[in-house]
């Protein structure tokens, strides 16, 4: 018998060393840790359990049959972070590239049947270079059978993609297919195809992180959520997030224990708003005073920054926050922010999350490059993400809501539970000079001195629909309320609001404009 624990145990110390101490080595040195030290650094001391350790590929084609090595380039199994249960696959860069292939992927599908039976999040920590070549259409096989899964977890668990290294081809498509996906700088990239092959189909020259870094990605393409400056950073993310998200679509998200002083009033918020309704501000000043103190956590921080989304806690209790950013690009809705807003307010709802909303939008952005680039269709993303949302939703108007931007921005019209107002609301149809413009044209073009009488028509509109007194006399605004009142208004219409039921038609799913 000790011969055969012996065996055991040497088999476990050889699926432990992956591809070898030299290929070990070589990751370490590109400033990367290997797959089980990613896993040490992220679950819970001692709480990982391995599943499929000795598992081998049974291909024998190009001399596959001499590379055998135990668990084939991805570790995977359970554990737990911060005592709650998740399932992580990790791959090994160190085996083939952590090249995927059938038994490869059969060990993901596996961890991720599990995660959607037992109702738990499952992380992927990728590095891998693709899809195994050797193994031929089995590999692209094993990709799609990993696609099909996530796209029937989607809405049901959490799933989390970080990129610790290469992820290109068919590997992209998972991780799109994912809920959040992370970055790590300067060692992890995406892209369908490498830059040697756009240099040989469109001539273009350009470097992997150029191409699809994560610079990149989280400025331009919006395709990651978050970058890292290192993999701990990373992995230290991971937990962060996790902590705002319930374990399916069945719970409700995590709260921590509140106590409150007694006084919820912030006269902070008071002076935040300039008195000239052109001047920029920081919306992220009124987010952190109203929320609970340093609970914000800001998800596409460096994309389409005319939006702002994050998760928070409010008295304890996690909420998504979508709010409009004057001050960039005066937080005008354009096609990049429609889609982030849209992205965002469809997790909250498919995992209970309330959503805030903080309104200062002037309207959509104008010009033939938002047109031609479907703006409306965009735009409808948005719409549609919050008109469908089920969960608790709440208003608050800062400022401007011109247009049909004040409808998009979760209005009373597509079914936000509470629409409030700060003094400083402005609720029109667009702008008082536009629309004195418009109105008074002729008595301004006929005028001795068409300039003080433009002027005079802006005051006259502006003195009649620039504040949020038209809309609360029709219902449309619930309360107008002093702007340091906001955080103890939310914390009791939120708590109001918990035991919220909102049923949408029966249909097999809607068409939501892509």
């Amino acid at each position: 018998m000790q011969d055969k624990f012996k065996l055991l145990e040497d088999k476990i110390a050889q699926a432990q060393l992956g591809g070898g101490e030299a290929r070990i080595e070589a990751q370490h040195k590109k400033g990367k840790l290997t797959a089980r030290e990613r896993i040490h650094f992220l679950l819970d001391e001692g709480s990982f359990e391995e599943i499929g350790m000795f598992v081998t590929h049974r291909s024998t084609n190009f001399g596959l049959d001499k590379q055998k090595i135990l668990g084939d380039g991805v570790v995977t199994g359970y554990g737990t972070i911060n005592g709650r249960l998740v399932y992580v696959f990790a791959q090994d860069f160190t085996v083939m590239g952590g090249s995927l292939a059938e038994a490869h992927a059969e060990k993901i599908c596996r961890i991720m049947d599990l995660a959607m039976k037992n109702g738990a999040p499952v992380i992927g920590l990728n590095d891998s270079g693709g899809a195994r070549i050797q193994e031929g259409v089995v590999s692209l096989g094993g990709y799609a059978d990993i696609f099909y899964r996530n796209t029937l977890a989607s809405g049901v668990i959490p799933q989390l993609s970080a990129i610790m290294g290469p992820c290109a081809g068919g590997a992209v498509y998972s991780p799109a297919l994912t809920d959040f996906i992370m970055m790590v700088e300067n060692t992890s990239y995406m892209f369908v195809t490498g830059p040697n092959v756009v240099k040989t189909v469109t001539h273009e020259e350009v470097s992997s992180e150029d191409l699809g870094g994560a610079s990149t990605h989280a400025t331009k393409s919006g395709v990651t959520h978050f970058t890292y400056a290192n993999e701990i950073e990373c992995l230290n993310g991971i937990k962060t997030l996790l902590s705002y998200i319930p374990q399916n679509c069945e719970e409700e998200p995590p709260s921590v224990p509140y106590e409150s002083n007694g006084d919820e009033l912030r006269p902070g918020l008071n002076n935040i708003v300039p008195e000239n309704p052109n001047q920029p501000y920081d919306i992220k000043e009124v987010i952190e005073l109203t929320v609970d103190e340093g609970s914000f956590y800001e998800v596409h921080k460096d994309f389409a920054e005319n939006i702002v989304v994050g998760f928070a806690r409010l008295a304890g209790k996690t909420i998504g926050v979508v709010a409009n950013q004057p001050a960039f690009l005066a937080g005008v809705l354009d096609i990049k922010s429609s889609q982030k807003g849209a992205r965002f307010v469809r997790f909250c709802d498919a995992f209970n999350i309330p959503l805030l909303v903080f309104e200062d939008v002037p309207g959509f952005l104008p010009g033939t490059d938002q047109e031609w680039n479907a703006i409306i269709t965009n735009g409808a993303k948005l719409l549609y993400a919050f008109s469908e949302a089920t969960v608790p939703r709440v208003t608050v108007i800062t400022r401007k809501a011109y247009g049909g931007a004040y409808d998009v921005m979760n209005s009373k019209h597509i079914g936000a539970d509470m629409n409030f107002a700060w003094p400083s609301a402005e609720i029109a149809v667009m702008g008082a000079k536009g629309a004195a413009e418009i109105i008074f044209r002729k008595e301004i073009q006929s005028a001795d001195n068409p300039e003080e009488k433009w002027k005079e028509k802006e005051q006259e509109y502006a003195e009649l629909f620039a504040n949020p007194y038209n809309a609360a006399a029709r219902g449309y605004v619930d309360e107008v309320i002093k702007p340091e009142q906001t955080r103890e208004k939310l914390i009791k219409v939120f708590k109001m609001l918990e035991n919220k039921v909102d049923k949408l038609p029966k249909k097999k799913h809607g068409n939501i404009p892509l």
